[in-house]
């Protein structure tokens, strides 16, 4: 459970090593089937294996940040 955290999160959870080799293998064949197949016009579009993905991050909902010039930094600094 330790690895899953480190790695993302829960939903990588069972995906050790093995499964990761397993799954790159997998895209691989199915690549160099589409890239040395003799296909009519367009080969076709092989489906990647499934792999956990992590939740996509929502930004804080804050007001942009303003812009800042070199001479209001060194207002900033030299009101000390």
């Amino acid at each position: 459970m330790t690895a899953a955290f480190a790695n993302g999160g829960m939903q990588h959870f069972g995906w050790g090593v093995d499964r990761h080799m397993q799954a790159d293998t997998y895209d691989a064949i199915n690549l160099q089937t589409r890239a040395t197949g003799n296909w009519g016009k367009t080969p076709p579009k092989f489906p990647e294996w499934p792999r956990p993905h992590d939740k996509p991050k929502t930004a804080p909902t804050a007001a942009p940040k303003k812009r800042v010039s070199v001479a209001d930094l060194h207002a900033r600094i030299s009101r000390r």
